[in-house]
């Protein structure tokens, strides 16, 4: 008993928190102080191997989870019409989107249950099962039956199979972002930037085969089978991730340190306070993401862009995150994680409404692609270090659970949401500005848990 008491006092933060696990130490900055890192000098060719296997071992999970979401939203239109047939095309476009939805809400449980099995079983066991989870429910995806076919069991298939990719992608994040900053010797912020910027792989993809599928195909061949190719092509990825996680290591930190016998139940007890800060953190990272993939359905159906242009922004916004959030990652590094997000939040609070202003003034295709790639640069600058700042809230011996209970919480309540909820905003007051009004929302809520950060937190980036 004694020598258990031991452990946890070693594993515990240097702060005080309440029962409910919120910090209430001193002001001390920017949490994610990376100044003691592991200088490059001083880094064996084996720990920076190691590191790059990490990247894109999980730089391929994250890019297939991201890639099966961007083209199912991408495709809302088409999907809509496939197997949510209705009278009113409004109707069909809500049933689509709350779909997406429902898969978020099971996003938290997958996060506390695998990020579970991850801290007591090891990340590399979790990194496996979640990738086998996304590739079924793709699977599913795009071999679906129309509703022309077998009738309303077609929009049950779909949500199986939201709900399977919801369930998986629930532990991706906090399980990958683990592994990477465990496993990275220096430049952590940098490292685990790797897997947002992934994100912009998929995006860019998916707004590819939005664009030449749209543009290229009939509009009978885009219906019929042309939407299945980018599902397709997202499963044949799958294998070659399955083949790279199975040759790696476990991460040291994991292998060497202390286990939690429970950790969803000390996640939900004694760091419950951290997790909704955390949450509250994720806001406009999320946001800013589900805008971007809400825009083509928002020119579309209500400012007439047409439908093939309306994805060159996503184009844009792609190669923005993929170029620019490595080098966000490296400033992050330099000054602190919190600062960078800090400034993001800020511009995506002053910002909303001018562009949305500007779009609806003047909803021509280059204004949409401008507008796009503004909100890719918020991206790229607020997503990139905060996978870096979750995980310096949590001790290791229950980060994957925290990270994925805290990120999808986050998404899920703040994010994933957003496009059933824009759909319905505009339908309901038929103001085409009133995404910026969310948008500035939740710009408010991460604002307002970078402050708590800053202020009543003490941990560092694991060493």
């Amino acid at each position: 008993m004694a020598e258990e008491k031991t452990e946890e006092k070693r594993a515990t933060p240097t702060m005080t928190t309440t029962p409910a696990g919120t910090p209430t130490g001193p002001p001390t900055g920017d949490p994610a102080d990376t100044s003691a890192d592991a200088s490059a000098s001083s880094v064996s060719p084996e720990r920076i191997a190691a590191a790059r296997k990490a990247v894109i071992s999980s730089s391929i999970g994250a890019a297939l989870e991201w890639f099966d979401i961007i083209v199912y939203a991408s495709f809302a239109v088409v999907i809509a019409k496939n197997f949510f047939p209705g009278g009113d095309s409004g109707l069909g476009l809500i049933l689509t989107f709350a779909t997406f939805t429902i898969s978020y809400l099971v996003r938290p449980l997958g996060g506390l249950l695998i990020g579970g099995y991850g801290d007591r079983y090891g990340r590399k066991k979790a990194l496996t099962l979640t990738l086998i989870l996304m590739m079924a429910g793709t699977v599913l995806m795009a071999a679906a039956p129309t509703h022309q076919a077998i009738g309303a069991w077609a929009g049950l298939i779909i949500l199986v199979s939201r709900l399977v990719q919801g369930f998986s992608a629930g532990a991706e994040f906090g399980t990958a972002t683990t592994f990477l900053i465990e496993t990275a010797p220096h430049r952590k912020v940098y490292y685990s930037s790797w897997q947002v910027a992934s994100q912009g792989v998929s995006m860019f993809l998916a707004s590819a085969f939005g664009y030449v599928l749209f543009k290229y195909l009939s509009e009978d061949d885009l219906y019929s089978w042309g939407w299945r190719i980018p599902f397709i092509v997202g499963i044949l990825v799958g294998p070659v991730g399955l083949y790279i996680r199975a040759r790696l290591s476990e991460t040291e930190e994991f292998s060497q340190g202390p286990r939690e016998r429970t950790p969803v139940r000390t996640t939900l007890t004694r760091h419950l306070g951290r997790v909704l800060t955390g949450a509250a953190c994720v806001g406009v990272a999320t946001i800013s993401v589900y805008l971007i993939l809400y825009m083509p359905t928002f020119a579309v159906k209500s400012l007439g862009v047409p439908a093939d242009a309306a994805y060159l922004g996503g184009v844009v916004a792609g190669l923005v995150t993929l170029v620019g959030v490595p080098l966000v990652g490296k400033l992050a590094d330099r000054v602190g994680p919190a600062r960078v997000m800090t400034w993001a939040a800020v511009a995506a609070l002053a910002l909303a409404w001018p562009l949305f202003k500007a779009l609806t003034s003047s909803p021509t295709v280059p204004t949409l692609v401008c507008v796009i790639a503004v909100l890719g640069v918020i991206m790229a600058f607020y997503f990139a270090p905060l996978p870096a700042l979750l995980t310096s809230l949590y001790p290791p011996e229950v980060r994957t659970t925290a990270v994925s209970t805290a990120y999808n919480l986050g998404v899920t309540l703040l994010g994933g949401i957003a496009p059933l909820v824009l759909t319905w905003l505009i339908d309901r007051t038929g103001s085409l500005d009133s995404p910026s009004l969310y948008y500035m929302g939740v710009a408010v809520i991460s604002l307002l848990g970078l402050w708590f950060v800053r202020r009543h937190t003490s941990v560092a980036l694991p060493k």
